[in-house]
């Protein structure tokens, strides 16, 4: 009889599988994942101050990690 699970860490410990759902509870901590800086709240009354304040946005996400940069 061979029972095959969803989620599993792989002999020697060097990755988990998440196969199924994880859930983070109330209270969990989870470290080691990137954070974007802080983005004030735009005030822009002009198109061109918005495309600013969302490019600065842009560039935040990217330089974080939490979004893939520009390719050259």
């Amino acid at each position: 009889m061979s029972y095959n699970v969803k989620n599993y860490t792989e002999q020697g410990g060097e990755t988990t599988v998440i196969g199924g759902t994880l859930e983070i509870k109330e209270g969990a901590l989870l470290t080691g994942f990137p954070q974007a800086e802080n983005q004030a709240d735009s005030t822009a009354t002009t198109v061109a101050d918005l495309k600013s304040d969302f490019n600065s946005l842009l560039s935040k996400l990217k330089s974080s990690g939490l979004m893939e940069d520009d390719e050259s």
